[in-house]
């Protein structure tokens, strides 16, 4: 069985993320914060649904990332984890941290 973990710098991220969207509206924020959940949810399924990150050096193909409304979310699949690495906004410089 799949289980989604995340990173906790992935945490603090989303949580960055959705404040920033409340500023100017509570309900964007809330639409955006379950339309990006439903897609990790649906990781647990399709794990691999989304293509290997073009970001990520030496990547092996176990890092992949999909974006919604303007922010990616990048990821690893291992054996039985897809662990949540990332969520920046696209306009962040992609090597960043």
């Amino acid at each position: 069985m799949v289980t989604i973990r995340w990173n906790k710098k992935a945490v603090q991220q989303l949580e960055k993320a959705i404040a920033y969207i409340e500023e100017d509206s509570i309900a964007n924020a809330d639409k955006f914060k379950i339309e990006i959940l439903d897609r990790i949810d649906s990781l647990l399924k399709h794990p691999e649904k989304y293509s290997p990150d073009k970001y990520k050096m030496n990547n092996d193909g176990s890092f992949r990332a999909f974006e919604l409304h303007s922010y990616r979310i990048s990821y690893r699949v291992k054996a039985n984890e897809v662990r949540i690495i990332r969520v920046r906004h696209t306009k962040m410089n992609p090597r960043s941290y």
